[in-house]
């Protein structure tokens, strides 16, 4: 398909959150203590319960030359403002030709691990509820249609997560991320009957649990002094981890409306991954215990798993393999594997011997379906919303690459650096 015929969703994109962010949403007397952005050393941070999140280089390099990679930390004035600005969010997602997109969060982690540690869980239940209000009635609201609204969940208590989960699908919300391991985290296993009220509240309004890799706090290392490049080659690890984690747990048997999605984590490993587990189902269950029914582990995953990739030409290739209904398609803008603002191009490429209908799954009626959500509102058509149409719509919008003279040689960094900065 032609890039500018597409029509692409994306499912894993991320917000860098604005200052004013808990200005309108928190209760007055929680103000005071919600997290707020302060200047330290001429860098703008967050704060909250004691600790210190800059927003690391990798999380907003949107607009910025390779070679200014890096994960020194940065000011909202060294990033473009449509990492922290709805509107201009939608300008830069109409240059990139995207109809729609998921947005992660970023300093409260991607499973909203740091609000978690707030000693005061009424202050943190507070701040959770506002942040959520803020995602879906002002940065998901403005523009309907383009924002595909997530909630961050309540951690720490998983009948409170119920009910954020039910109180967030009354206001039009189909996901919520979580955690890919709550092991990691102090909390009980996936295998443990705790989460049980949170399983059924997802069931029942259909909302989708979206695993996005490093929710957990806790990525594939190999040493402290690895360079990057090892922590990045090996980020799927994680989503693979969380995949059979969940599928030979007690959960997707007790909760068959159940559905996951495993975020930013690829898909050519799926194949084999499916492979492996009716392998181990063969094998082995007579003496582990383990029962699907009469079907297979790999056609039990595809009733439950939406896989996802930025870039994946082996996901492509073997996407009969994975199932069609299972693929969903990533930006990640404003983060350093984005290929924004040319995905359409790229895309296309990759798909090139793909059928059109199959294309169409992948790049927006899979994540329509998954996440309950509906782009053409407000009189907005198929035709208004292929990456054509939209970047008509955006004429003029400056999508360059700019220097900023920031950035760290990506030979240099190694995890101990990153550790560094995270808590710096």
């Amino acid at each position: 398909m032609n890039p500018e015929d597409l029509v692409l969703i994306s499912v894993d994109d991320h917000v860098v959150e604005p200052p004013t962010l808990f200005d309108g949403h928190i209760p007055a007397k929680y103000r005071d203590r919600a997290p707020k952005v302060v200047s330290k050393d001429g860098l703008d941070v967050w704060t909250f319960n004691g600790a210190v999140i800059p927003n690391i280089g990798l999380n907003a390099v949107a607009g910025r030359p390779k070679e200014e990679y890096g994960v020194d930390p940065t000011s909202f004035e060294e990033i473009r403002p449509g990492c922290y600005d709805i509107d201009e969010r939608i300008k830069d997602m109409n240059a990139g030709g995207l109809l729609a997109s998921m947005n992660f969060p970023s300093f409260p982690g991607f499973s909203g691990r740091l609000i978690a540690t707030a000693e005061d869980k009424d202050l943190a239940l507070a701040v959770i509820r506002a942040y959520n209000d803020w995602h879906i009635d002002e940065w998901a609201g403005t523009h309907p249609g383009r924002i595909i609204p997530m909630a961050l969940p309540v951690l720490w208590d998983a009948e409170a997560c119920a009910a954020e989960v039910r109180r967030v699908a009354a206001k039009g919300c189909h996901s919520m991320t979580f955690t890919e391991n709550p092991a990691t985290l102090g909390y009980p296993s996936f295998h443990s009957d705790y989460w049980d009220p949170l399983w059924q509240a997802v069931s029942d309004e259909d909302v989708v649990l979206s695993i996005h890799l490093g929710s957990s706090g806790k990525l594939a290392v190999t040493a402290p002094d690895a360079p990057m490049d090892v922590m990045i080659t090996l980020q799927p690890i994680n989503v693979c981890q969380a995949a059979a984690d969940l599928m030979w747990s007690r959960v997707i048997k007790k909760f068959p409306r159940i559905k996951f999605a495993l975020s930013e984590g690829g898909t050519g490993w799926i194949p084999y991954f499916l492979d492996r587990i009716d392998r181990t189902y063969d094998m082995h269950r007579l003496w582990t215990g383990q029962d699907f029914g009469g079907k297979l582990p790999s056609e039990v995953f595809r009733e439950h798993f939406l896989t996802c990739f930025i870039s994946d030409p082996i996901g492509i290739k073997l996407r009969h393999d994975i199932g069609l209904d299972n693929i969903a398609w990533e930006c990640d803008y404003p983060h350093s594997d984005s290929p924004w603002p040319h995905a359409p191009e790229e895309l296309s490429a990759m798909a090139a011997d793909v059928p059109d209908d199959e294309l169409n799954k992948i790049t927006y009626q899979n994540a329509m379906r998954w996440y309950s959500f509906d782009p053409f509102v407000g009189g907005r058509t198929r035709e208004t919303s292929t990456v054509g149409a939209l970047r008509t719509e955006a004429a003029g919008h400056d999508v360059s690459i700019k220097a900023r003279g920031k950035g760290r040689s990506p030979s240099a960094t190694t995890l101990a650096d990153l550790a560094a900065n995270a808590t710096a």
